[in-house]
């Protein structure tokens, strides 16, 4: 699923995070700053129902307008995800891990 709620907002003419956290607040849903930041700027890994159906009121918008379908992400075990890299893309870079300047070694992760 792809979320699209400054897309939503702005349709509603909502530019801000702040502006839509008080609209939410007015209806009853208080969210901390960090938590409107994730949900402005990135994709939620959790939402409760309720403020979700909270955020469709104050949007007067629909589940379909916040929460896209993407199908074409979705594999079965075992198989590979044949998503396609465009030509010139910058492939993922492998993650770095920290190393002790006396030598020991770091608590397992």
């Amino acid at each position: 699923m792809r979320w699209n709620l400054r897309l939503t907002a702005a349709n509603k003419g909502i530019w801000k995070a702040s502006e839509l956290q008080r609209s939410l607040a007015e209806h009853g849903l208080v969210i901390s700053a960090g938590k409107m930041s994730g949900l402005w700027s990135g994709q939620p890994v959790s939402l409760k129902l309720d403020d979700l159906d909270v955020i469709c009121v104050v949007l007067g918008c629909e589940i379909g307008d916040l929460l896209i379908s993407e199908p074409q992400k979705v594999t079965r075990p075992g198989e590979e995800n044949t998503s396609r890299t465009a030509v010139g893309a910058v492939a993922p870079v492998p993650a770095v891990v920290p190393k002790r300047r006396d030598g020991r070694s770091l608590p397992p992760a």
